[in-house]
């Protein structure tokens, strides 16, 4: 079964974007999506700074542009349903939510951008952060995050988690880490998925009802509980959530284990998932899609591990 997934905030660097503009379409595609955002996707994608693309009112619709245009390149809409089944981490789950045919594009792009500026303005009212925490015993790692009043934001697999709060807390807790544990500041500008966001919760609230959604025509694979999700209605309401809610990317990918995954392709930028996968799915196969000269393996992973497209009935056709 293939499946696709899509990274969150802090996958994204420096100018990752300009070899796609070299594919036939992407650049109206971006255009266009730069047009229904109100931010230019393409300086943002080729020439802006790390710094300029830390900022989460612009990384949110960068990422969520840069999985489309890759999605849309790859799979064209109606080989779409060649995929098994969709993942996206964090506000890769907008990404997904597009492939799944829950959203459309523009919806996407609107609700994204809405989204980082949200998310942007929560942050802005206190300092805070995220830091990877890799290994060390999990009790233990449980009992430091307590200690120092953060919250476990994210739980990747694997021993990774992330931890998240403000940068008085996360200072503390670098100098009294865990015992065996590493820790790896993340380059995002807020201690996402916890209560910290809250405000940004109330802000999509007033949003959501307004925004047509349709049920997955894959199998949507929630953040939240590592859930499939059946309705469009039940799949924007955990999007609106998810905000302030920790990632549980464990979950996702045991989900994923369960529904017969075979094969992972991780669109732009890529890289960060299919490392977790390798580690935690030990026999299926991984691609991160970063560039448009892995479309060929890409392409070949689809014909393998995709779904046969069934093409409707004919009637009354003379051979």
């Amino acid at each position: 079964m293939l499946v696709l997934v899509a990274p969150g905030q802090g996958a994204q660097a420096p100018g990752f974007l300009a070899p796609w503009l070299e594919v036939d379409g992407v650049a109206d595609r971006l255009h266009w999506w730069s047009a229904v955002a109100g931010l230019d996707l393409v300086h943002y994608g080729t020439e802006a700074s790390a710094e300029e693309i830390k900022d989460t009112a612009v990384a949110q619709p960068l990422l969520v542009a840069a999985g489309l245009a890759a999605i849309h390149t790859l799979l064209p809409d109606a080989a779409l349903g060649q995929v098994g089944a969709v993942a996206g981490h964090s506000v890769g789950e907008i990404t997904t939510a597009v492939a799944a045919g829950v959203l459309t594009a523009e919806s996407a792009m609107a609700f994204v951008r809405q989204r980082g500026l949200a998310m942007a303005d929560a942050a802005a009212v206190t300092e805070t952060g995220m830091t990877v925490v890799l290994g060390g015993d999990a009790d233990e790692v449980t009992v430091k995050l307590a200690e120092h009043g953060l919250t476990a934001a994210n739980n990747n697999g694997g021993g990774q988690l992330v931890a998240a709060g403000t940068l008085e807390q996360l200072a503390a807790f670098k100098a009294d880490p865990p015992a065996g544990a590493r820790l790896m500041p993340l380059s995002v500008a807020g201690a996402f998925h916890t209560h910290h966001m809250a405000p940004g919760v109330e802000a999509l609230a007033k949003l959501a009802p307004g925004i047509p959604t349709a049920d997955p025509a894959t199998a949507y694979v929630s953040n939240r509980d590592g859930e499939v999700v059946k309705t469009g209605a039940e799949v924007l309401a955990r999007l609106v959530s998810q905000v302030s809610n920790p990632v549980r990317w464990d979950l996702c990918m045991e989900a994923l284990r369960e529904l017969g995954a075979t094969c992972v392709i991780e669109v732009p930028p890529a890289g960060t998932l299919t490392n977790l996968v390798k580690r935690n799915l030990k026999g299926v196969e991984t691609l991160a899609l970063k560039t448009p000269a892995d479309l060929e393996k890409a392409r070949e992973l689809v014909a393998k591990h995709g779904e046969p497209i069934r093409l409707p009935a004919t009637e009354g056709v003379n051979a």
